[in-house]
């Protein structure tokens, strides 16, 4: 009977706790500032971590300076890391701009926007229909 959870699911879990916590308390770049941890896919054999961030900001190039000053600490990122699981294998870590919220949020605004516009259409068709039996 397989497990509810698998292993690598567990370990990502636990990892993206950790980071979240490594980069709110420790990391002190000001370009970093309300970054969040969305996921972490971990590898079967645990050797890479894929983690999955969100920004505050929209704006394209502050995304990717924020994500360079992740890749480049990464290396200190991972022994803190080390250090808070003390796993015998640490994987190597690889971060990714996470798009699903700012796709949610639009989606969100698209439906608003149908939803909106349903309903104007339904306050003038029947004033319409009534102007047309009038005369």
């Amino acid at each position: 009977m397989a497990r509810e959870y698998a292993r690598t699911d567990r370990v990502g879990q636990q990892i993206q706790k950790e980071i979240a916590v490594i980069l709110m308390r420790e990391i002190k770049d000001p370009r970093l500032s309300m970054t969040t941890v969305s996921a972490v896919e971990v590898t079967r054999d645990l050797a890479y971590a894929k983690v999955f961030v969100t920004f505050f900001n929209d704006n394209d190039d502050e995304i990717k300076a924020s994500l360079e000053v992740l890749s480049e600490a990464e290396g200190y990122i991972r022994s803190l890391l080390g250090k808070r699981l003390r796993a015998r294998i640490m994987p190597h870590l690889r971060f990714v701009y996470d798009k699903s919220m700012v796709e949610g949020v639009r989606m969100g605004n698209l439906v608003d926007q149908a939803i909106a516009s349903d309903k104007s259409n339904q306050n003038e068709d029947p004033n319409d229909e009534q102007s047309e039996q009038g005369e």
